[in-house]
């Protein structure tokens, strides 16, 4: 099976056109590439100190196994010790460790979404059922010891009330369809509804309230309290106006309560965020929201709430300016934001002004600069495409997708 079977799809008719391919190298870019000085670094500067998967990324398409991942997209450490999922994208499947892996390739115990280690196809080449994947992403704890994961491309959200513990476990409850066999984008019709989704990226629980970036729908569906049914509405929404509404930022320019393409969710502190990857930017809100689209009180990576062009219309980024950011996470003394098509994670002690400069970097020598494995192979301190992360401790576990690998890299000496 090649790689365009594996995951390169366009979502027909839409914006969105997403695909794990192998990156292009821009031959003579990087030596062109503007001088800076040496930014503090986030992350610790001997680079990650275990690596599941990798490969480098101009080596193509890897055959599904306990050791490969192809374009991971996501992936939660449900203690410091353990388990560990992670979404292997690329491969629609989840892969499951009975405990934290400390070593290099360690092999993984469990497959969802596949019947063994070593199949792939989407749906694993079948129906869809509550057994099955479609490009998985984000994944988070439901409520004690279970699991919630966005399975994008089934266009819905899948419930294990507890977290499996051995593979080919079926999920419990379904969000964004109404029942198993539901695939279709929006239940098969144009408009959305409190009910359906246009795939979802990332979850998030907090408190009693579920959150769903429903990114195809360019908006975030809320649950006031965790659902108990498949198929079961959402409450209210935020970054459109109705919860009928899906343009890019509301059919209008943007502004501090609209979206476009919101991938990732954070809240610490009593602050919540989302990563608005379409415009470029990350919105702040200094309570959580409980009602219908409240507008931002703070953006991150333009200069106001209306700018949304990447690197601000520039080629070259800067401390303050984002392309695409698609994960990030806060913890009590960092916010840290995957500038996922920069190729750099950037970070942010807290307390958080607009349009703020981001203080620590990896991925890249220094903030004027950007590129893949910084224009060279993978090395353990390089970022190909960081897709999502996740703070646990004084430990970040990243999804570096174009080098189809996960990191485990604590902070930096002098950050946490």
């Amino acid at each position: 099976m090649g790689s365009t079977d594996r995951l390169s799809a366009a979502q027909q008719g839409e914006h969105i056109v997403e695909t794990i391919t192998t990156p292009i190298h821009p031959t003579g870019i990087g030596s062109n590439a503007p001088d800076g000085p040496p930014a503090p670094p986030l992350l610790d500067p001997a680079g990650a100190h275990c690596i599941l998967g990798g490969s480098d990324p101009f080596v193509g398409p890897l055959a599904p196994t306990r050791h490969n991942l192809f374009g991971p997209r996501g992936a939660y450490l449900f203690s410091p010790d353990g388990p560990l999922w992670v979404a292997d994208t690329g491969h629609h499947r989840l892969l499951g460790w009975k405990q934290c892996p400390t070593e290099d390739g360690q092999p993984a115990d469990w497959v969802l979404g596949q019947p063994d280690f070593e199949t792939e196809g989407r749906n694993a080449g079948g129906d869809t059922s509550a057994y099955t994947l479609n490009v998985p992403v984000g994944i988070h704890p439901w409520k004690e010891d279970g699991m919630i994961v966005a399975d994008s491309w089934n266009h819905r959200v899948l419930v294990w009330f507890k977290r499996p513990q051995s593979s080919n476990v079926p999920a419990d409850l379904i969000l964004g369809q109404m029942d198993e066999t539901g695939d279709l984008p929006n239940h098969g019709q144009p408009d959305a509804t409190a009910s359906s989704m246009h795939w979802p990226s990332q979850v998030k629980i907090i408190g009693e309230r579920l959150f769903v970036a429903d990114t195809g729908n360019r908006r975030v569906l809320v649950w006031e309290q965790l659902p108990t049914q498949t198929g079961q509405p959402a409450d209210y929404v935020l970054g459109q106006k109705t919860l009928d509404a899906r343009s890019d930022n509301g059919g209008e320019e943007a502004t501090a309560g609209s979206l476009r393409w919101p991938h990732d969710l954070a809240f610490c502190r009593d602050t919540f965020m989302v990563a608005d990857a379409g415009n470029n930017r990350v919105l702040i809100w200094d309570t959580l929201p409980t009602t219908s689209n409240p507008p931002a009180d703070r953006v991150l990576g333009q200069k106001d709430f209306t700018q949304l062009n990447h690197n601000q219309g520039q080629y070259w980024p800067t401390a303050a300016s984002m392309n695409m950011p698609y994960a990030m996470d806060a913890c009590e003394h960092t916010v840290i934001v995957a500038d996922t098509a920069n190729s750099r994670l950037l970070g942010w002690s807290w307390p958080l002004t607009s349009s703020a400069e981001a203080q620590t970097l990896t991925g890249q020598p220094h903030f004027l600069t950007k590129g893949d494995n910084r224009w060279q192979s993978p090395e353990r301190d390089s970022l190909c495409w960081p897709y999502g992360l996740q703070i646990s401790g004084d430990t970040i576990v990243i999804s570096d997708s174009g080098n189809h690998r996960i990191l485990f890299w604590r902070f930096a000496q002098g950050t946490s």
